[in-house]
């Protein structure tokens, strides 16, 4: 698989990602089972995914146990992002930012993750109690303790935007300030065929000072796979069935997208797949962008691999631009 780097530190990794958190966060429970999971994950290094992306809010804790167990096996082949900063309460979620649990949360993920080194420590959201630049120095502090390569930050989300304004406005303040501390290393946030907000201001930003883009959701929560049936609904506890997006009028109503991503795909073979193609986008974006679709899997992980072998033309590109807003909120 063709490689890319993370940032100026030129970590080396996969041209696309492996998420993990629907193993064992947020998605239907009834789908999360461990050695599927486990298989999933050692299919994906397989495949040449060496960027696993978890996090210690998944489960929680839950996630970084399972990636651990693969890693113990196979280190050297993998590249590790995990997060800090949000606890996870009874049906709510806060954040905490303090310098000490921050320290305490990194030695709790090598633990859980079997490894003595982190790859890519991300900050999963900043505390509004505590100045982002203490939370960011704690985390400059266990690099040089080489707890820690590198460091990266999660985008606001949107919820956190009022109506109207730049989605990443905050984000970018927040880059602007830590990164008098210490360098940021890469950027995670939402990018996909159908929601390309990052590319107005947050991608343009990267590109500039030499910071790696994780492209969080290209498969748009599955919606771009072509794989989900408008009307055909999801488990109770699944999000997406309390999503605008995913309601079953507004899932009719996106179908053009997925048709036309359908249409780009047929030109380059019957085995190619509308999540190729969406995911062939992302990588198109540049070289510092690394797709991190989420899977559960085994054969969602070797399709999505394959991505990276796939060249859109011009002519695809201009269909892709030429597609439907999508239509439905976020919020």
């Amino acid at each position: 698989m063709e490689r890319r780097t993370i940032g100026a530190t030129a970590l080396d990794v996969g041209a696309i990602g492996l998420g993990c958190m629907p193993m064992s966060w947020a998605y239907s429970r009834s789908q999360q089972r461990g050695d599927r999971s486990l298989r999933t994950v050692h299919a994906a290094l397989d495949a040449g995914v060496s960027l696993l992306d978890t996090a210690d809010m998944y489960g929680p804790f839950t996630n970084e146990l399972l990636v651990g167990r693969v890693l113990k096996e196979r280190r050297s082949e993998a590249f590790v992002s995990t997060k800090c900063g949000l606890l996870v309460g009874d049906q709510h979620v806060v954040a905490n930012g303090r310098p000490g649990y921050v320290r305490r949360a990194c030695d709790a993920s090598l633990r859980r993750l079997q490894t003595d080194v982190i790859d890519l420590y991300q900050l999963h959201r900043a505390d509004p109690e505590v100045p982002v630049e203490e939370t960011w120095g704690a985390m400059a502090e266990l690099v040089s303790a080489g707890k820690v390569r590198a460091l990266g930050l999660c985008a606001v989300g949107a919820r956190a935007v009022r109506r109207g304004a730049d989605l990443h406005e905050g984000t970018i303040r927040q880059l602007e300030r830590i990164q008098q501390v210490f360098p940021v290393a890469a950027v995670e946030a939402e990018l996909s065929v159908w929601s390309q907000e990052a590319l107005v201001r947050l991608l343009p930003w990267c590109a500039a000072r030499g910071v790696g883009f994780l492209a969080a959701m290209p498969l748009g929560n599955g919606f771009l796979t072509g794989t989900l049936t408008p009307g055909g609904g999801f488990e109770r506890d699944d999000p997406r069935a309390r999503h605008p997006r995913f309601t079953a009028e507004m899932m009719a109503a996106n179908q053009p997208i997925v048709a036309g991503l359908r249409r780009v795909a047929a030109r380059h073979g019957a085995e190619v797949t509308p999540a190729q193609v969406a995911l062939a986008w992302v990588l198109g974006l540049g070289r510092h962008v690394v797709p991190v679709p989420g899977a559960k899997r085994e054969r969602w992980v070797v399709e999505n691999a394959r991505a990276a072998a796939l060249r859109l033309t011009a002519e695809d590109l201009a269909e892709i631009a030429a597609l439907p807003a999508p239509r439905g909120s976020w919020d």
